[in-house]
């Protein structure tokens, strides 16, 4: 489903940061601006307003509750480092903190490079403590982590929500969520945007706009989108008959799943199956559900490529 994703933050209350090689990862929102610097190859964002794509040394900002969803652009993964940072962590200094918006900050878009230095450096420093652990560390990375907040406060367009605006971005987040769960459900048969509209008491050209809108892509794309995660899901669980998992994912048709896998994937599904079985790299957690496809590192590893794609360690 497209999720409002909770944000665990173990450590620090209300701040995550970790490094992520990533494949794709399905429309999602989150309560925390989150804060993308990308490392190795190239990531594609696409959401409300906004379709884009970044290289290496790029930075990505979305804002709270923003529909957003990715997908490597430059080979099979994507590396980048993420901070993620709740409105809480900085509402006793900045009250108006849940309010808060920021303008559109893509490579389209991009923050003047003096901004962009800063940010990078705060962003590395606050993560190499936070994977250090040092006594006090946890006061350093806060600290850190609003300081990135407020160079991109200055650097860009600032728009605090009336309480009407953040009542009304609540309410079709809450549909947005609902629209997609009825696809998570349905995808593997008939699934209509018409009886999601029934369901919702509006018309389908409203629900058609507001997805459109909302995902920056059509609800069949969306929808074709998911099957194709589904398959390649089932083929990574071991299914051993592509026609199998066709029918399970939702296609009714095994020509066009092949032909139309070999486009979006750039192999057939039985090479998809072969890369699948070589070894994942040592120090990774991988990631694979019908919503993303992602490694995630241990913190020696992550240390490690923080020193060797960012910088020399400090």
């Amino acid at each position: 489903m497209e999720e409002m994703e909770i944000v665990r933050s173990a450590q620090i209350s209300g701040l995550h940061l970790f490094l992520d090689s990533l494949a794709y990862r399905t429309p999602h929102m989150h309560r925390e601006f989150e804060l993308l610097w990308v490392l190795r190859g190239a990531l594609t964002a696409k959401g409300e307003g906004f379709d884009c794509t970044a290289g290496p040394g790029g930075l990505l900002l979305f804002n709270p509750c923003q529909t957003h969803e990715f997908r490597a652009a430059d080979g099979p993964e994507c590396l980048f480092l993420c901070m993620q940072l709740a409105p809480e962590l900085v509402q006793t200094a900045y009250p108006a903190a849940d309010k808060l918006r920021l303008n559109r900050m893509d490579p389209s878009c991009p923050l003047p490079p003096e901004t962009a230095a800063r940010v990078k450096a705060g962003l590395l420093a606050a993560t190499r403590a936070y994977l250090r652990r040092p006594a006090g560390y946890e006061l350093f990375c806060a600290g850190q982590a609003q300081l990135v907040l407020f160079e991109l406060m200055q650097a860009l367009p600032v728009q605090l929500l009336t309480e009407a605006e953040k009542a009304e971005q609540e309410k079709r987040s809450a549909r947005l969520l609902r629209l997609l769960r009825f696809v998570d459900e349905r995808y593997a048969g008939p699934c209509r945007l018409g009886d999601f509209a029934a369901g919702e008491g509006r018309s389908l050209s409203y629900l058609s706009h507001f997805v459109r809108q909302a995902l920056g892509q059509s609800f069949q794309e969306y929808v074709t989108g998911v099957r194709f995660n589904a398959a390649c899901r089932r083929i990574a669980a071991g299914e051993n008959r592509m026609l199998d998992v066709c029918l399970a994912s939702g296609f009714s048709d095994y020509r066009y799943f092949c032909r139309a896998f070999r486009r979006r994937m750039g192999v057939t599904p039985e090479t998809y199956r072969q890369n699948l079985h070589r070894a994942a790299p040592p120090d990774t957690v991988t990631h694979h559900s019908l919503h993303s496809l992602e490694r995630f590192y241990t913190r020696g590893e992550s240390l490690r490529l923080l020193d060797e794609l960012a910088g020399p360690n400090t």
